[in-house]
């Protein structure tokens, strides 16, 4: 099929190129899809992709709203075919349940990065409770789960949505564990108020760009908040049972990274204060294995 010169294939191929470049942790699960599956995923995937990179480039305010304002008048048009992204994901819609609103939130999410980086104190929190950051993540993170859940589909739950939203926000909790020390450089400040509070800690840079914890209370924060984010992931991956083995497999290993992620910098928490976690391919590839054998 083509459409003023692109063809769906040409367009499903592109977002797979987006997907497999940029995705470093998300690739590893969605290889795992059968092709119908995978080429619906990284659709969605390229075009959250999209709005995450307007939020986090270097245009300024006024053309970030603009730019993601276009983003939500491309969802409520019919693709001509002018954008390989958009053509792909308007024609996923037709192949799946996808929740289409869910991407609405998501700008809503970014709009709410963009509105950070205008306030003239960027150094203090955005957040005031844990709840208005969950909020965020709910968002940026559970709404990539329920566009997810739109593709793999599940058998009949009344929790099933919600289960995706929590295991979305379990991995951006992750995220902003990993980031912390990339926000602070760029201006933002997820960890919310009433949690450095409570540990005292404090978020400064020394002139090398190296996060500075002098009372190791920053290290105590990371600590409680990655223990918190195991009962999201708990919670979250009680969607699992209701997916196909495929869909299991895509869902396990990519939470099953982030977690892994997670307990690597639990373990060592002044490990992020300098430079930004990863895991190795072969430890990806090894959590991806093992999902796809059901051992995730």
């Amino acid at each position: 099929m083509t459409i003023a010169g692109t063809t769906l294939g040409e367009a499903y191929t592109a977002c797979e190129t987006i997907t497999r470049t940029e995705a470093r942790n998300f690739y590893w699960g969605i290889r795992l899809l059968p092709p119908a599956k995978r080429s619906a995923l990284c659709a969605v995937y390229a075009l959250a992709r999209r709005i995450d990179d307007i939020g986090d480039g270097d245009l300024p305010t006024s053309d970030k709203a603009i730019a993601l304002t276009e983003v939500r008048t491309s969802l409520r048009s019919a693709a001509d075919g002018s954008d390989p992204v958009v053509l792909a994901v308007h024609d996923a819609a037709r192949r799946f349940p996808i929740p289409m609103g869910a991407f609405d939130e998501l700008v809503d999410g970014v709009e709410a990065d963009v509105t950070m980086d205008a306030r003239p104190d960027t150094s203090s929190p955005y957040y005031a409770t844990f709840d208005d950051m969950v909020g965020y993540c709910r968002c940026v993170a559970g709404a990539v789960g329920r566009l997810c859940l739109g593709i793999f589909g599940s058998t009949p739950h009344p929790d099933a949505s919600l289960y995706a939203d929590q295991l979305g926000i379990a991995l951006q909790q992750t995220n902003i564990l990993r980031d912390i020390r990339e926000d602070l450089t760029n201006g933002r400040v997820y960890l919310p108020r009433e949690d450095l509070d409570r540990f005292g800690a404090e978020l400064v840079l020394d002139e090398h760009g190296v996060l500075v914890d002098k009372t190791g209370g920053l290290a105590e924060l990371i600590t409680f908040s990655a223990q918190r984010a195991r009962g999201w992931y708990a919670d979250g991956l009680r969607l699992v049972p209701l997916l196909d083995r495929r869909s299991a497999a895509c869902a396990t290993a990519m939470a099953g990274i982030y977690r892994r992620l997670q307990d690597d910098i639990a373990a060592d928490p002044p490990s992020v204060y300098s430079r930004r976690r990863s895991l190795s391919g072969a430890q990806k590839l090894g959590v991806a294995a093992r999902s796809l054998a059901g051992r995730a």
